[in-house]
């Protein structure tokens, strides 16, 4: 938003723009990298794979709003 305010050009807004995004995108590849190279070569997954599993499903329930709906409607998680 700084760099819209001071009127730079729209190359350089969107080539930061762009190094944000592939920052961001990097540091969730570069999390799930162990998981996807156990996987690969076979190890079993661990408990903490486990829980990480249980913590992605839980945010995307909520994410899409399958978690509101069940409390609207009188389930609760």
């Amino acid at each position: 938003m700084d760099m819209i305010a001071a009127d730079d050009s729209a190359s350089q807004i969107s080539d930061k723009i762009k190094d944000v995004l592939f920052a961001k995108s990097a540091g969730k590849v570069d999390a799930h990298r162990p998981n996807a190279a156990n996987s690969l070569f076979g190890e079993p997954p661990t408990e903490a794979d486990d829980e990480v599993n249980a913590a992605v499903a839980v945010a995307a329930d909520e994410i899409s709003g399958d978690a509101a709906a069940a409390r609207e409607g009188g389930e609760e998680e």
